[in-house]
């Protein structure tokens, strides 16, 4: 029985982009950012959220979706400056303001200067949302080179430490850090064996800076999303044509997912309506069972 929805498409077309973390203004077709339905109703009023890979997918959905509920974003992204640009276009349309800072936070002293031009041009920070990330396509563990392991591992987990650290002296009772984790943390995934590895440390990650903070009496909420197969920029630069063209048929509801799916996730989570939630993982992955 296929049970996808009639509004969104089972999978893309067969395509394949050169250069990671890929451009979304290249794929067609465009992943859907934000649901037409959704009307704001203030939920991150006067609140700044900083998002780490908000240019694209899943990045700029967050950022999209937050303006619309209150909040001003700066955003890091490494070298797409158009995606960037659209990002801030979308944000601004949305009547707040967008900071861009353009960094590879694979570099250790980067995070605090993001931390300190988001302070210096809004003053705070509330939210914290640890999203940027690569992924290579390997058949088989010893094509893994030693640089794509740290490559993959210097963007994925090492930055979300130094970024963390740079943002936590900002952050107070009531603020939020969300990291962006995945279904592959879970249940690994055979051609992806370093990214997957990077994603189960962001989870327990997760967990343990939750403890961390509570036991500090911070008051600050720590928890993750773990997307399944979402339409975004990184699939089309890091899978081949054919395994793109076949982009989540295998999940329960027989297609892929959209942005605009995942992110109210990370609303919820940022929000007030979770204040009794930290340490925990919410799966957006199209009916996948995972019991983690």
């Amino acid at each position: 029985m296929n049970n996808q929805s009639n509004h969104y498409p089972a999978s893309a077309p067969a395509q394949h982009q050169q250069h990671q973390p890929g451009h979304q203004e290249a794929m067609h077709p465009e992943p859907e950012i934000i649901k037409s339905t959704h009307q704001g109703s203030n939920k991150l009023k006067a609140k700044v959220a900083l998002i780490s890979g908000g240019d694209s997918g899943i990045g700029r959905s967050i950022a999209v979706l937050f303006a619309r509920e209150g909040a001003d974003i700066a955003i890091i992204y490494l070298e797409e400056d158009q995606d960037a640009e659209k990002t801030k276009q979308l944000v601004e349309q949305e009547g707040q303001q967008c900071l861009l800072l353009k960094y590879d936070l694979s570099d250790p002293q980067v995070s605090q200067k993001c931390a300190e031009e988001t302070i210096k041009v809004f003053g705070k920070i509330n939210i914290l949302i640890n999203n940027a990330g690569v992924q290579f396509q390997q058949k088989e563990i010893v094509n893994i080179s030693t640089e794509q392991l740290e490559k993959t591992f210097q963007t994925n987990i090492f930055s979300i430490f130094y970024l963390t650290k740079a943002v936590l002296p900002h952050l107070n009772e009531g603020d939020s850090i969300i990291n962006t984790t995945s279904i592959t943390s879970y249940h690994g995934h055979d051609e992806l064996i370093d990214y997957a590895s990077t994603k189960g440390a962001i989870t327990t990650f997760t967990r343990s800076l939750s403890n961390n903070l509570m036991k500090q009496k911070k008051g600050i909420r720590v928890n993750g999303v773990a997307p399944g197969p979402i339409w975004t920029p990184l699939i089309p630069s890091s899978f081949d044509a054919e395994t793109v063209a076949k982009f989540g048929q295998d999940t329960p509801m027989g297609r892929m997912g959209q942005p605009s799916e995942v992110a109210p996730a990370y609303l919820f989570l940022a929000s007030d309506d979770a204040s009794y939630i930290t340490g925990q993982v919410i799966h957006v992955n199209g009916g996948e069972i995972v019991n983690g």
